[in-house]
């Protein structure tokens, strides 16, 4: 039909923490949604699968990006812009970006603060 059904599943180094609601026919696709998740210090990495509701088979998995200890060594002060989506089968094409802005915020009871927001995807 030329659309999708899309929502997010954020996973902390596997494990799903947060689904967003489905967006319903659309390919630009806007939740307006704001989750605040508590990492541990010795995670390794924040994954935000984007998904393709399908009400009478198993959900489509469009594509994911990925957010690693290693981005965050690299951006210490944060990081914007567009980041292509990376297939999670290898036999599926991915086509697809999200337009993602991290930042490294002050403490906050000594722990340190990361805002990660996905400002639109296409």
């Amino acid at each position: 039909t030329g659309s999708s059904d899309p929502y997010c599943i954020v996973k902390i180094d596997d494990e799903a923490i947060v689904r967003t609601a489905t967006v319903w026919k659309t390919l630009s696709p806007f939740w307006g949604e704001e989750y605040e998740v508590h990492l541990q210090p010795t995670f390794h990495s924040v994954s935000i699968y984007v998904m393709d509701e399908d009400a009478l088979s198993r959900d489509d998995v469009i594509g994911k990006i990925c957010i690693t200890r290693d981005m965050l060594v690299e951006h210490p002060e944060g990081y914007s812009g567009w980041v292509s989506l990376s297939a999670v089968d290898p036999d599926e094409e991915v086509q697809g970006e999200i337009h993602l802005r991290v930042e490294a915020q002050g403490s906050q009871g000594g722990r340190r603060l990361l805002r990660c927001t996905v400002l639109e995807a296409r």
